[in-house]
């Protein structure tokens, strides 16, 4: 009989302290998600884009730690300008065409 009481007193501090260990756990990611996002960014000074002649940006897109446009050329054909978001840096161009139908 001793020995079942010893059991449900250890049962018993191993469901407080359980229950102890989930509320400091959400209270605790629930501390980290208020803190906003933008506090890590750090600022780049003035950076110069050079498009194509004559394109015009149709959309902007991010993607991670990279920025999409994409153009539509005079030429009718599509471009995507990969910029990367930390520096504005253009990081390539994917030109965007149709197959001639044979």
């Amino acid at each position: 009989m001793r020995a079942l009481r010893v059991l449900v007193g250890v049962m018993g501090v191993l469901l407080v302290a359980g229950f102890a260990v989930v509320v400091a756990t959400i209270m605790s990611r629930m501390s980290q998600r208020a803190t906003p996002a933008t506090a890590h960014l750090t600022s780049f000074g003035n950076t110069t884009v050079m498009l194509p002649a004559d394109a015009l940006v149709m959309e902007t897109q991010g993607a991670g730690d990279r920025i999409l446009l994409r153009l539509d050329l005079a030429d009718g054909t599509e471009m995507l300008l990969v910029l990367d978001a930390a520096t504005g840096t253009e990081l390539g161009r994917i030109k965007l065409d149709h197959e001639k139908s044979q």
